[in-house]
């Protein structure tokens, strides 16, 4: 016979926006919240008896209305918040996972209602919270760094199908997705960030690097021990590789200055 196994459902990708209008400059916060609930939901899936089952709108409708009774500030007290009031204010929810991407703004300056979106990057927040516990998970996404110089790649193995050739001196550029779980909570949840981002951008800069595993290791050990509260890190670095392009062809040298993109694959 079948048996239903660990299962959970809820609400992906909900958008918002929150305008915070006190004083004479609006600040913004663009996000994107996903939320997955567990608990006692074996009748839905094995009668279609939906009594303990929370409307995946009402978990939408949920993070638009604490986005303006109680704001949004930090993603990370944003996202336990809500993970909070699931679990607890409905006896069938016993555990809630709310991960959100916030997406910055830059405000155009001297306007204090203009915004510019700034890159392809995002803070993360996951917390999951069972009515006794809470886990703590922050991190960024699509942050591109480049180094175009201070990395080289040799003395890798080879095997018959090996062509590429060993590189002294080569551009390294990655995009960085890193997430870091807390032990407890910092003293504050947007300076515990800055922080951490500061310390993976800078042991990217200053690592000399002779493999992009050398400099992910790098910036885990800077970002643990520049954030007390951090116990763990986790990194995820493509290689979006620059080739040298041959301009033999047309007379002329390349002394490291035009390459060839190439982003795929990673």
């Amino acid at each position: 016979m079948a048996r239903l196994g660990e299962n959970r459902y809820g609400k992906a990708q909900i958008r918002l926006m929150k305008v915070d209008r006190t004083g004479d400059r609006h600040a913004v916060h663009d996000l994107n919240v996903s939320i997955a609930l567990t608990g006692d939901m074996a009748a839905t899936h094995l009668s279609g008896d939906n009594a303990a089952v929370l409307p995946t709108d009402t978990q939408k409708n949920t993070a638009y209305a604490f986005a303006r009774e109680h704001g949004v500030g930090p993603v990370e007290e944003f996202a336990s918040r809500l993970a909070r009031h699931l679990v607890d204010t409905h006896d069938s929810v016993h555990g809630a996972r709310v991960h959100v991407e916030e997406y910055p703004w830059v405000r155009v300056e001297p306007h204090p209602h203009s915004f510019a979106l700034s890159g392809g990057e995002a803070r993360t927040a996951t917390v999951r919270y069972d009515g006794r516990g809470e886990r703590v998970v922050s991190g960024v996404a699509g942050l591109v760094l480049l180094n175009t110089t201070g990395s080289e790649f040799q003395g890798f193995m080879r095997d018959r199908y090996t062509t590429l050739a060993e590189a002294s001196d080569r551009i390294l550029c990655t995009t960085v997705d890193a997430t870091w779980r807390h032990a407890g909570p910092p003293a504050d949840w947007d300076v515990s960030h800055a922080a951490a981002r500061a310390a993976l951008v800078e042991a990217f800069a200053d690592t000399y690097s002779r493999s992009l595993q050398q400099t992910l290791f790098a910036m885990g050990d800077r970002l643990v021990t520049a954030c007390d509260s951090v116990a763990e890190v986790r990194l995820s670095l493509p290689n979006r590789h620059h080739f040298l392009v041959d301009l033999s062809p047309f007379d002329l040298d390349n002394p490291g200055e035009v390459f060839h993109v190439d982003d795929r694959p990673f």
